[in-house]
């Protein structure tokens, strides 16, 4: 089996092992290395790193590159968080279909960031669905899907590796089945469509539910935020507790040995995990050793502008 491979952050790293592992990568597909940084130091994407000693390659514009890939005389194609819709003239190359791996179990979740959606979402369980690539949305038929469960201390962050893992698992199994013909696809009902997600600003109104949701869902990035007297902090853990008497944004407690307790809407949460600005990530108790807040103040959404 010779298969092209398509993908780009730390997410495609297990399946492109696997597959590597397998001695059946014949190139690999990932976008153009880009600016990171404050100093806009030229970075390649996670993929690229981990496909040394493979053909590498980093197309903007894959139609203009058609004869290229035409030329490695793949069986079929594997995409993986690759960051490009492929048209009809790609998906036409490969004797034995291009197939997505998806991190949702579709047809929930189709699009960007349906690993933050699902926590956000409030949702127990996840997990890959292994598809067919067709010209719409992940809307191709399903070959298979596995669930895992979502811990209340999931971020992002630790989900995706969690489902990272599980995707490398699954992958080899789909390309045994795919070549003994064993191919039996399901057709997708409809499905939810979520957007990309970014850095947002924590409203203190909503239930704790929604807001622990929030922050874990956007942690390790793109983050959720808020500002009290002045300090703008970035969130990377929190949880649901039990809420005293408050007002919306309220700080609850703020002591290292009772925690960074904010009221909500409905309930309250305790952050976890911090950043201040210009700092490090810590423990929201080591960051009140320096008493640098206090019971009583209240977070304030800040204007956009």
């Amino acid at each position: 089996m010779k298969i092209l491979f398509a993908g780009t952050p730390e997410f495609a790293l297990c399946p492109l092992k696997k597959l590597m592992e397998r001695g059946e990568v014949v190139a690999v597909l990932t976008q153009p290395d880009k600016k990171q940084g404050r100093k806009g130091i030229l970075t390649p994407p996670p993929v690229k790193v981990a496909a040394e000693g493979l053909k590498v390659f980093q197309f903007e514009d894959l139609s203009a590159h058609r004869e290229e890939l035409e030329a490695l005389k793949a069986d079929l194609m594997v995409t993986c968080a690759y960051g490009k819709i492929l048209r009809e003239d790609i998906l036409n190359l490969f004797p034995l279909g291009v197939w997505n791996i998806h991190a949702s179990l579709l047809p929930r979740y189709r699009g960007a960031a349906p690993i933050a959606r699902a926590i956000m979402e409030g949702e127990k369980e996840t997990g890959i669905t292994i598809m067919k690539t067709e010209l719409g949305l992940d809307t191709g038929d399903i070959l298979f899907s596995r669930k895992i469960p979502i811990a209340e201390d999931d971020t992002a962050g630790t989900l995706g590796e969690k489902l990272s893992h599980l995707a490398g698992e699954m992958i080899g199994e789909a390309i045994d089945r795919i070549a003994r013909g064993e191919i039996s696809l399901q057709r997708q009902g409809e499905g939810f469509v979520c957007k990309k997600v970014s850095r947002t600003e924590v409203d203190f109104t909503k239930p704790a539910k929604e807001v622990s949701g929030l922050i874990r869902g956007l942690s390790p990035a793109p983050l959720a935020y808020a500002t009290v007297g002045g300090q703008t902090l970035n969130f990377y853990l929190a949880k649901e507790v039990s809420a005293m008497e408050g007002e919306c944004g309220e700080i609850l407690s703020a002591s290292p040995k009772e925690g960074l307790v904010i009221k909500c809407g409905k309930g309250a949460v305790e952050i976890l995990s911090l950043q201040p600005a210009g700092g490090r990530v810590m423990s929201a108790r080591d960051y009140l050793n320096g008493r640098k807040l206090s019971k009583g103040q209240k977070f304030e959404k800040q204007s956009l502008l």
